[in-house]
């Protein structure tokens, strides 16, 4: 009889997840606080390693992962593995990119309401027992235009809450293929186009080799004055001492960060800026998203299986 393919999870997941691998046959084990050192000397006996972004894959993990056939990552971003690496060694690789669509979305319109309203500072001072009601006057949504860099699921998800919020929406996108925007009315401009007209700019873009610091002091410049600018997609796309000038020269009136080039941040003179708004990394971090990604990644990973079989 064969023997089940052995699965090694090696990040915190949604159990529902492990039931749908475990039903199917499948050996399962959970480790989701393993340290590397523990893992480079174990993952030899697996055939299927399922990470999130905790565990960085690299090419000295897999090197050790002489059995590995699928490398499983559930959620969106690719960049804590070495794809390039995996496909040299004929290991096929996974992820879910569909499952935190609506939470990054829902995310980056709550901190584009944030920066107008200024609703971190007004909840801060009214805790040291403040009253800066004038000190909060703001903007409303309604009638801003917003630039969106990135025109994939979350960039499509966020045009599609910030037109029902009355606000106008351009886009632009990396890829080369013209969108298509059948009945949505939606506007693609060029990036320059976007950055000297929005009101604020949010990208949605993956991070790979060829876009780091992708948005950096030029482009920063070419923003509108006094504009806003969200990232809710890979710290390194953008050049944050760029931002950090632009910030402090008043060229932007604010900034809203869920994530940062080194993640915990160390360097926090970008983050302790007033008009900054931080989450730590939080887009996905909800319940339904992570659900999503648990049992859309077993789904996949079981697909696999069967196929070989």
């Amino acid at each position: 009889m064969k023997q089940p393919q052995k699965v090694l999870i090696t990040d915190s997941i949604h159990q529902d997840g492990l039931k749908l691998l475990s039903k199917a046959g499948l050996e399962v084990d959970y480790k989701p606080d393993i340290p590397n050192d523990l893992l480079i000397s174990i993952i030899s006996g697996y055939d299927i390693l399922v990470v999130r972004s905790r565990t960085k894959v690299t090419k000295e993990l897999m090197a050790k992962g002489s059995s590995l056939k699928v490398i499983a990552r559930a959620g969106a971003g690719l960049d804590n593995v070495d794809c390039d690496e995996a496909k040299r060694r004929g290991i096929i690789v996974l992820n879910t990119p569909e499952a935190p669509t609506t939470s990054v979305a829902e995310l980056t319109l709550g901190l584009v309401i944030s920066l107008l309203r200024h609703i971190p500072y007004a909840n801060g001072s009214m805790k040291e027992g403040l009253w800066k009601k004038k000190e909060c006057f703001g903007s409303v949504i309604k009638g801003k235009t917003i630039g969106i860099i990135g025109f994939g699921r979350i960039g499509k998800a966020v045009a599609k809450i910030a037109k029902n919020m009355g606000m106008k929406v351009i886009i632009n996108d990396l890829r080369a293929n013209p969108i298509v925007n059948s009945g949505t009315n939606l506007k693609e401009v060029s990036l320059e186009k976007l950055l000297a007209t929005a009101d604020m700019v949010t990208v949605h873009i993956p991070l790979s080799s060829r876009n780091r610091h992708f948005i950096g002091e030029n482009e920063f410049q070419s923003m509108k004055n006094g504009a806003f600018f969200i990232n809710t997609s890979r710290g390194a796309v953008i050049d944050e001492k760029a931002l950090l000038k632009a910030l402090k020269t008043k060229k932007l009136t604010g900034a809203a960060l869920d994530v940062f080039e080194r993640e915990p941040p160390t360097d926090l003179s970008l983050i302790k800026l007033p008009n900054v708004i931080c989450t730590p990394h939080i887009g996905a971090q909800t319940s339904e998203a992570q659900r999503l990604a648990a049992i859309k990644i077993a789904e996949k990973i079981i697909r696999r299986v069967k196929k070989e079989q």
